[in-house]
Parts: structure tokens; C-alpha cells; sequence
């Protein structure tokens, strides 16, 4: 079976009909929600560490295509991601702060006045 690498260099920009991409790589594993015409290929394959890491995996293979199609079924565009040029994802560790303080008069009355509408009422007997 060939890999989606080798695959990809037999798609040519302008020519291959949307056919064509079914017949060499075959039905899309998704299509685009906002664009039906964006399709999506994956590939990952997984090798087993060492023998002492009790059956960790580590990724050997993660080929992602996008297949742009025209309106007529054309190929317009075509690109290949691998392991070495997707991005990393970094995420921002801060917090953040209020600006302003709530402990103020008008504040303490209406917190009283809360408390008092939302406790419960006795029964009167």
C-alpha cells in the first residue's frame, strides 16, 4: 500500500478531476463543514518505544492532506502536512484580574437588602 506522500505527487494541480483523487487515494476521511469542496486525508502510523517503556507508542508517521477542489470537480489546490511542519500549539498560562473593587456603601446595602427579599419568610400562624 503506498503512503499518502507518494500519493500526493501523483495529484497534479489543474488536471486531476475529483474522480481521479477517489480512484488513487480514495473516499475523503472528512470534508470541510463550511466547504464541501476541502476534503481531508490522514495518515498516522505508530511504532512501539522500547521494550522497557511497557508498550508506549511513539508516532512515526502523521500525514495530513488537504485536497481543495473547483466548483467543476478540479483540483485547485493540494498540500501536505507531516510531522515536522505542523505547528505546536502553545497555550498562555496567565489569569485574569478584576479592575474593580464591589466592597463599597451602595454595594453593602443592596447585598442586605438581597439577603432579606431572598430569606425565607416565616408562617405566620
Amino acid at each position: 500500500m503506498k503512503s499518502l506522500d507518494v500519493k500526493f505527487n501523483e495529484l497534479e494541480v489543474n488536471k486531476t478531476n475529483k474522480n481521479d483523487i477517489i480512484n488513487i487515494i480514495g473516499p475523503p476521511y472528512l470534508k470541510s463543514d463550511f466547504n464541501n469542496l476541502k476534503w481531508f486525508y490522514i495518515e498516522r502510523e505508530k511504532t512501539n518505544q522500547s521494550l522497557f517503556k511497557f508498550g508506549a507508542q511513539k508516532i512515526k508517521k502523521n500525514n495530513v492532506l488537504i485536497v481543495e477542489l473547483s466548483k467543476s470537480g478540479i483540483l485547485i489546490e493540494k498540500k501536505l502536512l507531516n510531522l515536522e511542519n505542523m505547528n505546536d500549539i502553545k497555550y498562555l498560562n496567565t489569569q485574569t484580574t478584576k479592575d474593580f473593587e464591589n466592597k463599597n456603601l451602595m454595594y453593602d446595602v443592596f447585598s442586605s437588602l438581597r439577603e432579606k427579599i431572598n430569606a425565607p419568610t416565616r408562617s405566620k400562624k
